[in-house]
């Protein structure tokens, strides 16, 4: 559909990618990935027709439809959601205006004369269109696609300049799909979604019938609707079949490859040269000198590109708190008429990461403001635990900083100790880099500063981390790292978010907001669903299937013992017997000292003494778990034999 041609772009003076040769197909199903700055909203432009190439050329096919979703930025009025989305099949609904004047005109026409026979075959040919346009049930397609982004009905007649910037973008996004162009370019589609939005968008994506190419820093998302990964990196564009999850290991070993290859490349350059090197002067070699001459030069030498260095951060480990962090006793919130809670009640305990999860309006960020004490409540009672240090990270966090402080000089007043050399680095995993660092807080955009605040955040050691939204305006470098901050922060996190990979990798607990309650599951986000599934129930049945007893059949003949003893080598048993006695001595012996460990950490010292001690815990309760594991294996065994 689409064909680049040795392709080049720049942005300024920067170059982006340059040589490119790409055939967009038919049924593309493509996730364009890079580090922020590559290019990709810019190739996406360029796909579109809105940006022109600086270098080689593009062709498309005659008569394609192309839709192009930017971030942000669109802004519709003057008609209500439900119109704006209908507009999408004006020429349809002109089609089935025709046809109602037709059918009325005909009655009137003598059904032997040219004129009827004109009339008739025009309606014929709109209806043959009008059923290929799948006419009849364009309302009912708007209203499917607007209940999967999340529009309550009640909304639908309400005016486009009504809703926010995102909903707007939930709109555009609406008439993209309906429109179903040959090719559909989405550039970060999730922005604005929830949970339940983004779960309808993957499954519409699956099923859609022609091509596609995003961006998506959603892991997840991008796992399950895309076929093939092109990846913007070193100027150049690198093509990958399958999904994230295969890029990731596609690319690992390509790298391995190339490191592999300019190894021997190396090794055969040394030997060539030092051959050449010796035997430079004696006219007898000189033959073999030449050849190997000739050899060096025709080397197209290969290189290695310089790989984005992997910055490590951490949060600072803070003090221990009690073991209830915070607990609900029969809360209730309303504003004015509309209830949010009734009657909550939860307790959340020391080291929990827990996620909250629901659809937009359910009252997640009502919820977060409550734990933090913007809120107050309308009804019932809120205890912080023992020794509770609480910080807050809201959406729009970026309100609370000081608009004329630059980047570098804000974070050195709290930092303390830190250096400059790790603050620039830590700036640097939030897209802050060389002379950024220097900039003035005000003039940063929303999302800047927003991703400002959460680095900011990273260096105050609070025990109660409460965080809206913290994925928003980061990219999947950025993501990970704060994931592998908060997966060793020995505090208590409640987060909100709607990236499934960062809540399956970091939640302990799930609590789904909705219909004035709080319901709470264990585990991670995969449990959740799982459970939300009727998992559990199924489990439970087949267990109590299993563990019902067995009929009992009469027999006239005597029965032997079904279920025998196996015999064993005597010392082969023996030495079970005693692998089982000192599993049971491990097992005690690491109890014991997980205890001591729990207790040591929850007197504060240091924060340094404080992360040993919880890496420590965590290496006694794996141990532990694993002789637990051995043992029932063994004991078994040993059950089994005589």
């Amino acid at each position: 559909m689409i064909s680049l041609n040795d392709a080049g772009k720049r942005f300024g003076p920067k170059l982006l990618f340059e040589n490119v040769t790409w055939l967009v197909t038919p049924q593309e199903k493509t996730g364009l990935v890079g580090g922020n700055g590559t290019g990709k909203t810019t190739l996406l432009k360029v796909l579109s027709g809105a940006e022109e190439l600086d270098y080689g050329n593009i062709s498309f096919t005659k008569g394609m439809s192309i839709g192009y979703l930017p971030q942000d930025g669109l802004s519709l009025r003057g008609r209500t959601v439900f119109a704006e989305c209908m507009s999408v099949f004006d020429d349809v609904r002109a089609m089935e205006r025709e046809m109602e004047s037709l059918t009325h005109q005909m009655p009137e026409l003598d059904p032997n004369s040219l004129e009827y026979a004109a009339v008739a075959d025009r309606f014929h040919h709109l209806e043959n269109q009008f059923t290929a346009r799948d006419g009849y049930s364009i309302e009912s397609q708007v209203g499917m696609v607007l209940d999967g982004l999340g529009f309550a009905k009640e909304d639908w007649n309400r005016y486009t300049e009504e809703f926010s910037g995102g909903w707007q973008m939930r709109i555009a996004l609406g008439k993209l799909l309906l429109e179903k162009p040959n090719l559909l370019l989405l550039d970060e589609p999730t922005n604005h979604l929830d949970l339940e939005a983004r779960n309808w968008l993957e499954d519409y994506l699956v099923n859609y019938p022609f091509a596609y190419v995003m961006i998506s820093h959603d892991r997840y998302f991008l796992d399950t609707t895309v076929k093939r990964i092109v990846e913007i990196w070193n100027k150049g564009m690198h093509f990958y079949s399958g999904n994230y999850e295969k890029f990731l290991q596609q690319k690992t070993e390509r790298r391995e490859q190339l490191e592999s290859a300019y190894r021997n490349q190396r090794e055969r350059i040394e030997q060539l040269e030092a051959f050449i090197n010796r035997f430079r002067y004696q006219a007898t070699k000189a033959k073999q000198v030449q050849s190997r001459i000739k050899e060096l030069e025709k080397i197209e030498r290969i290189e290695i590109p310089v790989e984005e260095k992997t910055i490590h951060f951490s949060f600072p480990q803070p003090k221990p708190s009690g073991r209830n962090v915070a607990e609900f006793h029969g809360v209730a919130k309303s504003y004015g008429e509309k209830r949010v809670f009734a009657n909550v009640n939860f307790t959340i305990e020391r080291g929990e990461r827990i996620a909250l999860v629901g659809h937009n309006g359910a009252g997640k960020s009502t919820l977060i403001k409550l734990l933090a004490g913007t809120e107050p409540l309308t009804r019932g009672e809120y205890v912080l635990g023992h020794n509770v240090d609480l910080d807050y990270f809201a959406q729009d966090q970026y309100k609370e900083l000081d608009p004329e402080a630059r980047m570098l000089d804000d974070l050195t007043g709290l930092a303390g100790l830190k250096t400059q050399t790790e603050l620039r680095s830590l700036l640097g995993c939030f897209l802050f880099s060389e002379d950024d660092v220097f900039k003035r807080i005000g003039v940063l955009s929303g999302g800047e500063r927003n991703r400002y605040a959460l680095c900011k955040m990273m260096l105050r050691p609070s025990n109660f981390i409460l965080l809206d939204e913290p994925t928003n305006h980061l990219d999947m470098r950025a993501k990970d790292i704060l994931l592998h901050a908060l997966e060793s922060y020995t505090g208590t996190v409640v987060f909100v978010s709607h990236d499934r990979y960062f809540i399956d990798k970091l939640a302990t607990k799930v609590y789904e907001v909705g219909d004035g309650g709080v319901e709470v599951y264990p585990g991670n986000y995969e449990e959740y669903i799982w459970r939300k599934s009727g998992g559990a129930q199924k489990l439970d049945a087949e267990i109590a299937q299993r563990q019902a007893p067995a009929p009992v059949a009469v027999v006239a003949a005597p029965v032997a013992e079904t279920a025998a003893k196996k015999k064993m080598n005597p010392i082969k048993r023996k030495q079970l017997q005693d692998r089982v006695a000192k599993l049971e001595t491990e097992i005690a012996s690491a109890e014991s000292e997980i205890s001591a460990t729990e207790e040591k950490l929850s007197n504060y010292t240091s924060a340094e003494e404080s992360a040993r001690l919880a890496e420590r815990l965590g290496e006694l309760r794996a141990r532990h778990e694993q002789c637990l594991a051995e043992w029932e294996t063994a004991a078994e065994a040993l059950a089994e034999v005589v």
